[in-house]
């Protein structure tokens, strides 16, 4: 691994630059904020070979920022762990045999303990903790999967842990391959799951350009793409990797599903100085994908036409719809007075207060527990179930208030 002193990005040379010096309009403020740094950025364009510390450091150095100095809740999804694996072989594992898809998940075995060991050193100079979370697609497609890893997830950020996420690549042969990128669908299915307001995709080029920079001297950078159609689709076909699994289609995939559900998307240069600061304080930096509903209204939507597939009602007493409506508090067993429908973990629901309809959130316990659970304080809930999925009957974070 280069060093951080040797950092080919300059980035142990640059200025330092402040959440102050952002102008005196009005940007936009992003409350949550996943970061997609790939293995061109990561390894400051030694083809995917060997990863450069400075970078990594000054990636750090800019997210504990941001974290600390202006209360954003970061999440970083990471590539790199294959090009560990490579660095910690050697020669052996830049060979050309070692390519296949077998080879690969060794050398992300191999390398994602290296690339979590680097990044738990380098938040540590910050004091920021960081979590590991590994992930395949089948993760987030499985209901009651994809609810366990979104408490988790969101539980770390109200603890002030920094998520670093990378797809599973041992037991993800379709990742690995041609199928999701380099972690560009991860990070837009991460930019759902928790209602992030910003998606920031880290590329080795500017953004996206009218054609390949690397080629065409001419080529124009776009700083702004309202709706992602046909026409800007075809540009994709124009910009080309040779260094990485991902590219400017899957970015372009990637924009279009995150600005859909609510967080604005940016394609910007891996290797600008404190681009992430930056972007993150409303610097027009890159190519800019803006969207036209808040990730809450979005999340309200999604939750008010998943309860009408599941039916299921929770009944609650006043002093419940009081904590869920005035004081933003979870849902809690002790409060619910009847359920009515048949439902599962997971499933969206509706809860009522003498009838009136207040909000709807995601059950964290399927209908016949909370039957059991009915009234009872959440410290009987193993006594009552023998186990325990929380203490919730709805999380807050899973409830869209009426």
């Amino acid at each position: 691994m280069q060093s951080p002193g040797k950092s080919a990005s300059g980035a142990n040379n640059r200025q330092e630059w402040s959440p102050s010096q952002q102008g005196d309009g009005d940007p936009p403020r992003y409350r949550r904020v996943v970061v997609k740094a790939g293995t061109s950025v990561l390894t400051g364009g030694s083809n995917g070979d060997q990863l450069d510390l400075g970078v990594m450091a000054d990636l750090a150095g800019q997210i504990s920022e941001l974290r600390q100095s202006m209360s954003m809740e970061i999440l970083l999804v990471s590539s790199g762990a294959i090009a560990a694996g490579r660095e910690a072989l050697g020669k052996d594992g830049t060979s050309p045999q070692g390519r296949n898809i077998l080879n690969r998940q060794m050398l992300a075995a191999l390398g994602q303990g290296r690339l979590m060991h680097q990044y738990q050193q380098l938040f540590a100079e910050h004091q920021v903790q960081v979590a590991q979370t590994l992930l395949t697609i089948n993760d987030l497609s499985d209901r009651q999967s994809y609810l366990n890893v979104r408490n988790t997830l969101l539980g770390l950020l109200e603890l002030g842990v920094v998520p670093i996420l990378n797809e599973n690549d041992v037991v993800a042969v379709d990742e690995i391959g041609e199928v999701f990128g380099d972690n560009d669908r991860l990070s837009a299915l991460v930019a759902t799951l928790v209602d992030a307001d910003l998606l920031l995709l880290l590329t080795d080029t500017g953004g996206l350009y009218t054609a390949d920079p690397n080629r065409e001297p001419n080529a124009e950078l776009i700083p702004r793409v309202e709706r992602i159609d046909a026409s800007i689709m075809g540009l994709a076909e124009k910009h080309r990797s040779t260094s990485t699994r991902g590219g400017m289609a899957s970015k372009l995939l990637a924009a279009q599903r995150a600005t859909g559900v609510g967080a604005t998307t940016v394609i910007a240069p891996g290797h600008e100085p404190d681009v992430v600061t930056r972007v993150a304080c409303g610097e027009e930096i890159g190519t800019l994908f803006p969207t036209r509903v808040s990730a809450v209204e979005s999340r309200k939507r999604w939750l008010r036409s998943g309860s009408a597939e599941s039916g299921g009602v929770l009944e609650v007493d006043a002093g419940a719809a009081r904590a869920v409506r005035s004081e933003e508090r979870s849902l809690l067993p002790a409060g619910v007075r009847g359920v009515r429908g048949s439902f599962n973990r997971g499933d969206v629901i509706a809860v009522e207060s003498n009838g009136e309809l207040i909000a709807y959130g995601q059950a964290n316990y399927g209908a016949d527990e909370l039957r059991k659970l009915c009234g009872a304080r959440s410290s009987r809930i193993v006594e009552l179930l023998g186990y325990a999925y929380g203490d919730e009957a709805i999380h807050r974070n899973n409830m869209a208030v009426l």
